[in-house]
């Protein structure tokens, strides 16, 4: 009976589930996808290792890697001198074969485009950040060729500074303020998301033959959470962009969640909770309850930052503002908690950074409101989440595609 692994969005080798008979290209396709996310797992990878990693037989590795490095993914390295051979004692047995990924064999993009700024990233083969740029719109509503050359303006500069040009971009991971289905289309059910729908997918492919990916913000959080956050290992994970506004990305059984039309993880049923009543962020709700406590100690500006820092000293308004914000966020992850029941629940985004001051009233209130109650932790990746996982869900497509895909002439 043939090999078959299923390889998941994150790079870890599972046995499938039985699907009906696999043709041989489909096996090649997985067994490469599988052998690459080892390699690029290790700095070096002997075939040994690589069984390991992917319960693959050492033929299969060995063919698999010999087809990589023929089309250029990987290189061969020389077997270590040793000692004895230095001695002149010969070596008994072959040496380990041990195998590399080419990491600057091409490049991916990865974007974060809010209703404000947007953000570009290019990274090599193993997510290591190369450049990045930013950019801003000059106001939500602005008209589609506009937000696409704002986007485009941004992607170009981070190419520039990591010494990169557009030919070799092999695919571009792209996070909106919107819900996007399961193939890459915008919901434009509400005004705002609409604001999204620009066509981006069509027009980086006219302008420079780029693949885009087109994914909500909050679910690449999620992937970039499982990759290089606090959620690694967690099959079952929700990752909050807790800002301005909320939204959740959702992991079950470690896949994405979509829905039908992409609406996975919006937070507008939170209007119905008792004692939540909107889907307002920790941010808006900081400034808005600080507002209305009178506002910050000594006047000065209003923002959460200020909250956050005031209750660290001891301020009173500041750390009533604060415990209002750990009931209201334990309540929003409870509703959460009861629908789905993540393992471990994150939160996200430029809040991040301040909200482990959250944690404590969050953790001690959960049980009131859910017999369910997760874990809950703040993320480590700041403002970077969703870049980081736009890299990760560039990757996935380069890693899953490496047969059909033609790499780029070297720089």
């Amino acid at each position: 009976m043939p090999e078959q692994l299923w390889v998941g969005i994150h790079g870890e080798v599972k046995i499938p589930k039985p699907q009906g008979a696999a043709t041989p290209q489909l096996l090649r396709r997985v067994n490469a996808q599988a052998v690459l996310a080892a390699i690029r797992g290790a700095d070096v990878a002997t075939g040994t290792e690589l069984m390991a990693g992917t319960g693959l037989t050492r033929a299969s590795v060995i063919a698999v890697c010999e087809d990589l490095i023929r089309r250029g993914w990987i290189r061969e390295l020389d077997a270590p001198r040793k000692n004895t051979q230095a001695a002149g004692i010969p070596q008994k047995g072959r040496p380990a074969r041990r195998f590399e990924l080419r990491a600057r064999a091409g490049v991916v993009l990865g974007l974060d485009i809010g209703a404000a700024t947007t953000t570009a990233v290019v990274a090599d083969l193993r997510g290591r950040v190369l450049g990045r740029a930013g950019g801003s719109f000059w106001a939500a509503d602005i008209p589609a060729s506009e937000r696409i050359s704002v986007v485009d303006r941004a992607c170009r500069q981070a190419l520039e500074a990591a010494g990169e040009d557009a030919g070799r971009v092999l695919a571009v991971g792209a996070g909106i303020a919107a819900p996007v289905d399961r193939d890459g289309n915008v919901l434009s059910a509400q005004h705002f998301w609409s604001l999204f729908d620009v066509g981006l997918r069509s027009a980086l492919a006219d302008l420079h033959g780029w693949r885009v990916l087109l994914e909500n913000d909050a679910n690449l959080a999620a992937l970039g959470e499982r990759w290089r956050g606090s959620g690694g290992g967690v099959e079952d994970l929700v990752v909050l962009l807790a800002g301005e506004r909320l939204g959740a990305g959702v992991l079950e059984s470690g896949r994405l969640l979509h829905g039908h039309g992409g609406g996975a993880g919006e937070m507008g049923f939170l209007d119905m909770v008792q004692g939540v009543g909107s889907s307002d962020g920790i941010a808006s709700l900081a400034r808005q309850w600080l507002v209305e406590a009178g506002g910050p100690a000594g006047g000065g500006e209003v923002n959460a930052r200020r909250v956050f820092e005031d209750a660290a000293a001891g301020d009173a308004t500041a750390l009533a503002v604060l415990d209002r914000l750990s009931e209201r966020m334990a309540r929003v992850i409870a509703a959460i908690a009861s629908l789905i029941n993540p393992e471990l629940v994150v939160i996200g985004g430029a809040v991040a950074d301040s909200a482990g001051a959250l944690l404590p009233g969050i953790t001690a209130a959960l049980p009131r409101f859910t017999a369910t109650p997760p874990r809950v932790a703040v993320s480590p990746l700041g403002d970077a989440i969703v870049t980081v996982g736009a890299v990760r869900h560039a990757l996935d497509f380069v890693e899953a595609n490496a047969l059909e895909l033609e790499l780029p002439a070297p720089a």
